[in-house]
């Protein structure tokens, strides 16, 4: 997405919080003539995990346990063994794969565009209203303050971000942020401490100001203001998502009550993520489990689709991966998936901007796209209403700096304006919230409502993205059905005060 987040850890970031002592290798050692340790996803078969004699065989074969998420027989592993893979799948007959998760990881980069950065007004507030609302062409697109008047939402209700963390300092934030349920997964390891889910990137604060800041009189007002929100660091301070921090933060959603989780991210190995490679069928299917767990515990999980332009529905190409290192170009067809958008189940988010058609950069596709939400548009869509195009939220005061476009409220906290699905993503997250609070708490119902109470919208003239093919084939894009149910849209776009009944 475009300073997107496909976010992609450089190797050297990826820390290993590992809490289990190394262990000497026995007989059966495999091949250690390597560099540095790497972070390996075991996958075993149905029923497996790595107790007893399977780690046994992890220390044979030249590794050590970092974490065992035996509810669904996946492991993180350390390693400096060239041999690892091989020789634990040759050790271990329990084992169904195992790959290096270091070139696995990938970065959302949201606002695709360098024009200049103008300077922004914020006009007088409705009465009653936050000081910034008034700048939040978005909300009113969707109706939330009309939602409002029913509903801000439960705060027995909890809305994991997964994400790069919160600024849980931010004065719209720290109302609602749950420290109890808040969690660091860099490592592929679980980590309550404060500091350690912290936003050092901007983007987390960004998505969870959407999702649910507070109605507190500044600043602005998320889409569910009075439900809880949880941290759960998945990012890095460079935007980087490994697959072993998605596997735990799904887990950890799961295990702890998270009714809700927003994902602002792709969380495959690369761009899209096929199943006849041996590596990335393995990272695929750990990271399946994982959701597939949380969705069973009761989770509702929202993902943005990207902002290549593409028709996830139809792949053909991928020239933008790896992005941690040199992209190769290589064919792709539907064996490939992007995970999570495309895990049965889950809430698939295109962007529209402020006159309500499809963003010029947003992905889309034929089953990929359940609904649409404003995620900003700052070539086809300026409007008097939106005069910069993009979707204005919370950001920390420690990287100001590093917004474009920022804006103060007269307290003192900082917001900035971003565009990207990333920020469309939150939008049904924090809708998803409000029809939690309203009593449909599971999964497949909470999505049915919202598909269900959507505004429908027609495909619109695609002459208008002929300068904006596929970022990864070069392909026009096209839109596929008719009102309420089509490729850009999906069943249309979000309207958070139907969702509840209003």
């Amino acid at each position: 997405m475009q300073h997107l987040i496909r976010i992609l850890a450089p190797v050297a970031a990826v820390a290993l919080a590992a809490t289990v002592t190394t262990a000497t290798m026995g007989p059966v050692a495999a091949d250690t003539a390597s560099g540095s340790a790497q972070t390996y996803l075991v996958l075993y078969k149905f029923g497996g995990s790595a107790a007893g004699a399977s780690r046994d065989a992890i220390i044979r074969a030249g590794g050590t346990l970092v974490q065992d998420y035996a509810k669904i027989g996946v492991a993180v592993v350390s390693s400096g063994s060239s041999g690892f893979a091989a020789a634990l799948q040759a050790a271990d007959p329990r084992v169904q794969g195992a790959a290096a998760t270091a070139s696995f990881g990938v970065s959302l980069k949201d606002d695709a565009t360098t024009d200049a950065a103008d300077p922004v007004t914020p006009p007088a507030p409705a009465p009653g209203a936050d000081s910034l609302s008034g700048l939040q062409w978005d909300m009113n697109q969707i109706h939330t303050p009309e939602a409002h008047a029913l509903s801000g939402g439960s705060a027995s209700v909890v809305v994991g971000d997964i994400d790069t963390g919160l600024d849980f300092t931010h004065s719209d934030l720290a109302p609602n942020v749950d420290f109890s349920r808040s969690v660091s997964c860099l490592g592929g390891v679980p980590n309550q401490t404060p500091a350690a889910w912290m936003d050092d990137n901007g983007h987390g604060t960004h998505t969870a100001g959407t999702i649910a800041a507070a109605k507190n009189g500044t600043g602005i007002v998320g889409v569910a203001p009075n439900v809880k929100l949880a941290g759960i660091k998945a990012g890095d301070a460079a935007g980087f998502f490994f697959p072993e921090a998605v596997v735990c933060s799904f887990m950890w959603a799961g295990e702890h009550g998270i009714q809700v989780t927003n994902n602002s991210y792709f969380a495959d190995p690369w761009l899209f993520n096929c199943k006849n490679d041996p590596g990335q069928r393995a990272i695929w299917e750990a990271e399946r489990r994982a959701i597939r767990f949380a969705q069973q515990q009761g989770t509702t999980v929202v993902a943005a689709l990207g902002n290549a332009s593409d028709d996830l529905a139809h792949p053909t190409q991928d020239v933008t991966s790896p992005d941690n290192t040199t992209p190769v170009t290589r064919e792709i067809t539907n064996a490939c998936a992007v995970v999570p958008a495309e895990v049965p189940g889950v809430i698939g988010v295109s962007a529209d901007g402020n006159k309500e058609f499809k963003s010029f950069y947003s992905n889309y596709g034929v089953g990929v796209t359940q609904v649409m939400a404003p995620g900003g548009d700052s070539i086809l869509q300026k409007t008097a209403t939106a005069p910069n195009g993009r979707v204005l939220s919370t950001w920390p005061a420690s990287l100001i700096n590093s917004c474009r476009r920022k804006v103060f409220d007269a307290s003192g906290a900082t917001y900035c304006y971003l565009q990207g699905t990333s920020m469309a993503s939150p939008h049904v997250a924090g809708v998803a919230a409000l029809v939690v609070s309203s009593g449909v708490t599971s999964p497949g119902a909470v999505a049915a409502r919202i598909t269900a109470t959507a505004d429908p919208l027609a495909c619109p003239d695609t002459a208008m993205y002929a300068p904006f093919p596929a970022v990864d084939n070069g392909a026009p894009q096209v839109c596929q059905g008719g009102v309420g149910s089509n490729s850009f849209s999906g069943k249309g776009q979000v309207n958070a005060l139907t969702a509840i009944g209003g």
